[in-house]
């Protein structure tokens, strides 16, 4: 007994189904998206402590060039006893 077939030959009558599947999986699986917004940016790059630090920086580098900036020793010493002391 021979079947012929119904419609065109080779399509699959699932084709459409799976592709209308396919393409709902995908739009439901969307990636996580994150925004900063401008504001939240502006803080960060506008931080009073930022400017300070780059302050007292600058104020360093000046009094290293000029020769006058002088060292405690024993300011020194005792921030190095005391950091590696808590590391043990």
């Amino acid at each position: 007994m021979k079947i012929n077939q119904v419609g065109p030959a080779g399509m699959n009558p699932y084709k459409k189904n799976i592709n209308k599947l396919d393409e709902l999986k995908q739009s439901t699986y969307q990636k996580d998206k994150i925004e900063i917004s401008s504001t939240a940016k502006e803080m960060q790059q506008s931080s009073q402590i930022v400017a300070q630090r780059q302050e007292r920086v600058q104020d360093i580098k000046v009094s290293i060039q000029n020769g006058t900036y002088q060292v405690d020793p024993k300011a020194t010493a005792k921030s190095l006893l005391d950091f590696y002391s808590k590391n043990k």
